[in-house]
């Protein structure tokens, strides 16, 4: 596990690598959890059958002897974990603060010399990695300007190496988009910095990104023709197009629980309990914030809890002593649902009648592919709130 002492901070770290990796494909599988006592921290899949179990270890400082260390042990655990989980390959993580470019030249010249066939991934807090994956390092054209540094012959002599597509719709991606859309919704539906946006540094200081990741996304759409740039600052234009890509960017089916409340009686008072208790690592979600949002337009569908990561229920904590996991058979009195894009998910979030909700522009993304009448509900939020917008630009 992370050498961390800090639930809140290996909260954020996790976040950032699950939103590097998506860079590259892979997603935490479905079928297998990764964050249990005593096995990995991650299991990612590329969605075309590749599974790999994932070790992370974060270094605060950047030196390379440091980095190397906790490279070597992720090496040797996600491989002792990966025996455990059939089909897969072990991933060995090391989220790094404070880079500096000749350490990432000495960590990659390591993973070459001494571990030519493991996969590893070094994840910055600037949002950059420098991932390796059967034996090809995989290029991030934000990483590879400290990595030519004096040594651009030497990286490209090491074996191949495949361009990452950009992903605009990454976690922290999405927020900067809600970002760029907030002037222009209300403060009741989506909450987020409003002063005009007129770069990337405007962007990444409003989002609380790294500047360049806000500028990665501006080039993105200026070269996609997504972008208007006017007195006004920048926004995004040929929005109906855009917000079909995104829609279609969404479609994963996340990792939930269906829950009930052990007491059967006052289940809305029960289920407000509960979220007082959970605080900020918890939002309502789907048709239950659609409906607090003043958006519901389908009734009778058990409420959705979103959470950064799935709870350990095993682990007894009191705010779940009121609740129990759904037998076979049983009608669940709610869900818990792990944020795909958690940074997104609760940045967005708004407060309603005392509780916290998903915003608009999230419950139109999550509610869409829903069995029960999703694409109603989706509809309805889109010509309510979303046709506006296109109608502006």
């Amino acid at each position: 596990m992370p050498n961390l002492n800090m639930t809140h901070e290996w909260e954020a770290t996790e976040i950032a690598i699950r939103n590097a990796v998506s860079n590259y494909g892979l997603t935490e599988d479905q079928e297998c959890r990764g964050g249990l006592p005593g096995g990995p921290d991650f299991v990612f899949s590329d969605g075309r059958g590749a599974r790999y179990v994932a070790e992370a270890k974060v270094v605060r400082d950047g030196r390379a002897d440091r980095v190397i260390a906790q490279l070597s042990v992720a090496i040797i655990q996600s491989s002792h974990y990966a025996k455990q989980f059939p089909n897969t390959q072990p991933l060995a993580i090391v989220y790094v603060s404070n880079v500096v470019p000749s350490m990432l030249r000495q960590v990659r010249d390591f993973a070459d010399k001494y571990a030519a066939d493991a996969n590893v991934a070094i994840i910055t807090n600037e949002g950059a990695s420098l991932i390796r994956l059967n034996g090809n390092w995989q290029r991030d054209e934000m990483m590879e300007p400290m990595l030519y540094e004096g040594n651009e012959r030497h990286f490209h002599g090491r074996g191949s190496t495949n361009a990452a597509p950009f992903n605009p719709f990454s976690d922290l991606n999405q927020w900067m988009l809600k970002v760029l859309l907030a002037p222009e919704i209300s403060p009741k539906l989506l909450t987020a910095p409003r002063d005009p946006i007129y770069s990337g540094a405007d962007l990444a200081r409003a989002a609380r990104a790294s500047p360049m990741t806000a500028n990665r996304l501006i080039q993105y759409l200026k070269k996609e023709r997504f972008l208007v740039d006017g007195s006004a600052g920048i926004t995004l234009g040929r929005r109906e197009d855009f917000f079909n890509l995104w829609r279609s960017a969404s479609m994963a089916s996340p990792a939930e629980n269906s829950m009930r409340f052990r007491a059967r009686v006052a289940m809305k008072d029960q289920l407000a309990s509960l979220l007082r208790a959970l605080g900020d690592k918890a939002c309502l979600g789907l048709f239950s914030a659609a409906d607090h949002l003043g958006m519901g337009h389908v009734s009778g569908v058990p409420p959705y809890i979103y959470m950064h990561r799935l709870p350990v229920l095993e682990a007894q904590r009191p705010e779940w002593e009121m609740t129990s996991v759904c037998s076979q058979g049983q009608a669940p009195d709610f869900f818990v649902r792990r944020a795909l894009a958690p940074i997104s998910t609760f940045r967005g979030a708004v407060e309603r009648d005392g509780q916290l909700c998903a915003d608009v522009i999230q419950v139109w993304l999550d509610v869409v592919n829903h069995p029960t009448r999703g694409a109603e509900q989706a509809e309805h939020i889109y010509r309510t709130v979303l046709q506006p917008l296109v109608e502006a630009r």
